[in-house]
């Protein structure tokens, strides 16, 4: 690579065959995206190190209309428009935003001038054939077009029905839940007849019958149509049977191929626990902070207490009579299909959502909206959430996201102060992540980015830890440090944990009570 900051330690030697499915594999900055970069030509090489391509039997040219990267880190990886926390939950900026049907027409239409575009070497091109020879060609490129056309509406019937589209076709895309955007961004992607499909972590989001789907969808995909589809995984251990082929990357260098049994046969176990004593013990003697009491001075009881509330978007229903009450101390595990209203419950916890207000809801041992601020309710609570994530999108120092978590501050950043600084690299080291301090955010990995968020939610000792799906886009090794430090910090004195997945073996151990939501 020409730019010596987004060089790998080794040269890369790298095919993809016809007929090959293939799961990139590695741990958190290992490198898995500067391959990815590589491949679909966005990282500029040497000119004597230039990939070659063969996208036959594709009709079209470029490289940019048959290799597609969807890339599902929590940012969303959308272009949908201009984002910022807590847009998905006002009212006002929703309807400007475009519709979930216009964006999937757009990418229909754009996949069809796709079959259609020719490379200026075709338009110049003067081809010494006989008028029979001619008429031969354009009659068997009229023919090759009209199979990729049907082999377009295949896939588009598919996805309609496998993902259950038509329920989503007139919502905003700004109101999509995090599952629900994830299955619009592979629709969408695929809908453009890509002939190489790269996706940076498509199950994470998706709660078990999507992901059982999307699997299926994946299988068939691969069986019935000529797209080369390429998984890039952190949660390695669970590679779906599609895939022929595995490609590790490791400490920046790219190993070599091989079939999904070697792989999975030369798989290291991961160490029943990450988290070390000595960080332990350190957690464990900290000092409390931002400790909430009941009026009179005596130590809290309940924290949550939903009565009866009701949550709508014009005429679609989020919660219906929801009542839900959490009590100091306890570890709530919150599930639920895509869609069904857990990043709601939250986002109203968390002070973001307006329509609090019009319901009955205490926090904290207040009735909300009589007269309390947000940030008395803020200063409680410990936050990370895939909004939070997608608003991250400054190219700031670690440290200054991390110590933006003592203030409850999305988009205002200031340096910490030297007694805060302590703090800040006291829990960037707890995750492990305490030499990017002076990284800037946007040039790490996702997955080092989501344990900087980590470590935001966790600085300011908070009462209520609030984690939605805290452990995507992390490696095998990762998920367990970040449950380890999860289990640690809930063994101190009124710390209450609420915290969505879509994967049981991501509960911690401490979790003692569930809560399952189902979409109205």
């Amino acid at each position: 690579m020409r730019h010596p900051q987004f060089r790998m330690n080794a040269p890369i030697d790298f095919e993809l065959l016809a007929g090959e499915q293939l799961a990139i594999v590695g741990d958190n900055g290992s490198g898995k995206s500067r391959l990815v970069d590589v491949l679909t030509g966005k990282c500029a090489l040497m000119p004597m190190n230039e990939v070659k391509y063969d996208f036959a039997p594709s009709m079209a040219k470029l490289v940019s209309d048959n290799v597609k990267y969807l890339t599902f880190r929590d940012s969303y990886g959308t272009g949908e428009g201009v984002y910022y926390h807590q847009q998905r939950w006002n009212q006002n900026d929703i309807e400007e935003t475009p519709l979930v049907r216009d964006l999937l027409a757009e990418s229909f239409r754009m996949a069809e001038e796709g079959l259609m575009r020719q490379s200026v070497f075709d338009k110049f091109l003067v081809r010494d054939e006989t008028p029979e020879q001619r008429n031969a060609r354009l009659a068997e490129e009229k023919a090759a077009k009209e199979q990729m056309h049907q082999e377009l509406e295949k896939v588009k019937g598919h996805l309609y029905e496998i993902f259950h589209l038509e329920e989503l076709l007139d919502k905003h895309i700004i109101l999509l839940s995090s599952g629900e955007l994830r299955k619009f961004q592979l629709t969408k992607t695929l809908l453009t007849n890509p002939r190489v499909l790269i996706m940076d972590n498509p199950f994470i989001g998706l709660d078990v019958k999507a992901r059982g789907q999307l699997a299926e969808f994946l299988t068939l995909l691969t069986k019935e149509t000529n797209v080369s589809v390429v998984l890039v995984l952190s949660k390695t251990d669970d590679v779906p049977g599609f895939v022929t082929h595995v490609v590790p990357v490791k400490n920046l260098e790219v190993g070599q191929k091989m079939t999904l049994q070697e792989y999975r046969m030369a798989m290291e176990p991961v160490p029943e626990r990450m988290l070390s004593e000595e960080k332990e013990k350190s957690i464990l003697s900290l000092p409390y902070q931002n400790e909430y009491h009941s009026d009179d001075g005596s130590e809290l009881k309940q924290v949550i207490d939903f009565r009866n509330v009701n949550i709508r978007y014009g005429e679609r229903v989020i919660l219906k009579d929801l009542n839900f009450t959490v009590m100091n101390g306890e570890h709530w595990a919150l599930s639920g299909e895509n869609g069904a209203g857990k990043s709601t419950l939250l986002s109203i916890v968390c002070a973001d959502n307006p329509q609090s207000y019009a319901n009955d809801i205490v926090l904290f041992g207040h009735q909300r909206g009589r007269g309390e601020s947000i940030w008395d309710i803020k200063k409680h609570i410990g936050y990370i959430s895939p909004e939070m994530h997608r608003a991250y999108m400054r190219d700031i120092p670690a440290i200054d996201i991390v110590a933006s978590g003592l203030n409850d501050m999305v988009g205002l950043y200031r340096k910490p102060k030297p007694e805060q600084k302590s703090i800040c690299e006291f829990w960037l080291d707890v995750f492990g992540v305490k030499k990017y301090a002076d990284t800037t955010f946007l040039k790490l990995s996702s997955g080092e980015q989501r344990l900087v968020l980590l470590a935001r939610a966790f600085v300011k000792d908070p009462s209520l830890l609030i984690l939605d799906e805290p452990l995507h886009g992390l490696d095998l090794k990762n998920r367990r440090l970040v449950k380890d430090v999860i289990e640690v910090f809930c063994k101190r004195r009124n710390k209450t944990l609420l915290m969505v997945t879509h994967y049981r073996e991501e509960f911690p151990r401490n979790i003692d009570h569930e809560i399952y939501l189902k979409k109205n």
